[in-house]
């Protein structure tokens, strides 16, 4: 792999801002949830050997949501499957690698505690709640921003989730599945 391909992209006219529409709340959650429980399952085997899971887990994170993004026109898998891309905020482009790192940085710090939670707090909710904050209020954020719905890593990083016309599309392929299988119950 070339260094060039990380080098700053084009330049955009400023004039004619890029207005992407905006993401469904459900599949931008499911996109998260799928990079977050693929990257959990993979690092559980290392569950009690200390901070090593942490570890793996956050390298996990930084190949998931990083490199596969800046290699794959913005999807990670989750975002992939839910036909979903991060974008740099009113331009059509990939962000730059450094953009991506900033943002997932954030995400993935929360993400990494929240891993933590389910591991200790299955048994403690207090703690579970506790470790499961940072992630929560980093993207309850998006909540109070109508225009562009950025979660606070996506402010820091100035990216914006935008929805793509490449995926799996695996909500609509779901939605479709439990209407066929109601339309067989009801014969």
């Amino acid at each position: 792999m070339s260094i060039e391909k990380f080098r700053e992209p084009p330049e955009y006219n400023e004039r004619e801002p890029f207005q992407a529409p905006k993401v469904p709340w459900g599949r931008r959650i499911a996109a998260f949830a799928v990079d977050f429980f693929t990257i959990w399952l993979i690092s559980l085997p290392f569950a009690g050997v200390g901070f090593f899971q942490s570890t793996v887990f956050a390298g996990g994170w930084i190949c998931l949501r990083v490199f596969l993004p800046a290699n794959n026109r913005g999807q990670s898998l989750g975002r992939w499957a839910f036909d979903l891309k991060v974008l740099e905020a009113g331009v059509n482009r990939i962000p730059t690698l450094m953009a991506l790192t900033k943002r997932e940085a954030i995400a993935g710090a929360g993400a990494v505690l929240a891993a933590q939670g389910l591991m200790v707090g299955l048994g403690n909710g207090m703690v579970l709640v506790l470790l499961t904050t940072p992630l929560v209020v980093d993207c309850v954020l998006a909540l109070g921003d109508e225009e562009y719905r950025q979660a606070f890593h996506d402010r820091i990083a100035q990216t914006i989730t935008a929805q793509s016309q490449r995926g799996f599309s695996l909500d609509l392929r779901l939605k479709k599945l439990v209407a066929k299988i109601q339309r067989s119950m009801r014969q």
